[in-house]
């Protein structure tokens, strides 16, 4: 079996959609979801600068559409991965993967990341607040350090690596007396998303959700909530709303992902981040993280080997 797993909000660098732009029809996706966005992607992703696309309400739906473009040439102009595929995103990454399994159209997913994106900007702009990453340490030593410093731990990641969230102040308190053994680095996002602080955007996108046309999922679709397979489009909206404001639980995706017998994983655009993850918390998985257009190859060769008859289905 075979994963495919989207990327979040952090994983963004300038520039990393100008090679994609030199495959044919990219430009034309890509002119197609910067309209539902109602942002220039194009521009952000080639060439706007590390501040620019850094703010929230250009991350996210930026992240979004690079996914989106990847999965369309990985799997060639198919609408769907194949049936022993399970797909998963984290954060913003859980839109991206809605789209890939059928559970939301394209365009039902750049309207809801739009929406998501100007909220979270929004409520990140009352107060002052960020993330860091808590590299090392005993994990409940961790988790009481973050507490300590009046944190939330916002993503939980792997055993290795947890993400604290809350006002700059608190970051800086962490950081200034970091877990025994462990590394506190802070993020590049703005806001302190998947804590209380997001709460506002948890109620524009409630509002919004009537719009919405969700499907129950093609293929087997995680939930950030407690890594199990969501069983219904209705199910998975409430999930990527739900989510906003409470904990991601990546963690708990890879254990059901190794549960599964997943063998192969393949992150994309812009990717790096999960397969990281994936080499230290499932043991011997394969991965390829597709950054451009080079690394489809390899991302092909790895969905054949892990999608066949042989692989095994659910």
């Amino acid at each position: 079996m075979l994963a495919i797993v989207c990327p979040g909000q952090g994983s963004q660098s300038p520039g990393f959609l100008s090679p994609w732009l030199e495959l044919p029809g990219v430009a034309e996706q890509l002119a197609s979801l910067s309209e539902a966005a109602g942002i220039d992607l194009a521009a952000h992703g080639t060439t706007s600068d590390a501040e620019t696309i850094k703010d929230t309400a250009v991350a996210q739906p930026l992240i979004v559409a690079a996914g989106l473009i990847t999965a369309a040439a990985l799997l060639d102009g198919t609408d769907l991965p194949p049936a022993s595929t399970v797909v998963a995103g984290h954060s913003v990454g859980e839109i991206t993967a809605a789209a890939l399994t059928g559970t939301l159209s394209n365009a039902d997913a750049m309207a809801f990341v739009r929406e998501r994106a100007n909220r979270m900007a929004d409520a990140a702009a009352t107060t002052p607040t960020g993330m860091a990453a808590v590299v090392g340490g005993d994990p409940e030593e961790v988790l009481a350090a973050i507490a300590a410093a009046g944190l939330t731990p916002a993503n939980m990641n792997s055993k290795g690596q947890t993400v604290a969230a809350g006002t700059l102040e608190q970051i800086a308190a962490l950081v200034a007396a970091p877990p025994a053994k462990a590394r506190v680095i802070p993020l590049q996002v703005a806001g302190a998303f998947h804590t209380h602080h997001m709460a506002p955007a948890v109620s524009a996108l409630e509002a919004l959700a009537p719009s919405l046309a969700p499907h129950t999922p093609k293929v087997p679709l995680l939930s950030n909530y407690d890594g199990a397979v969501v069983p219904s489009g209705e199910a998975a909206l409430e999930s990527l709303i739900a989510q906003v404001s409470r904990p991601v639980r990546w963690d708990l995706c890879m254990d059901t992902m190794s549960a599964m017998g997943v063998g192969g994983l393949v992150e994309l655009a812009p990717a790096g981040t999960l397969t990281g993850l994936a080499k230290r918390g499932m043991a011997g998985v394969a991965t390829v993280a597709v950054k451009t257009p080079e690394d489809l190859q390899a991302a092909r060769e790895l969905l054949a080997a892990n999608t066949s008859p042989e692989a095994g289905t659910l």
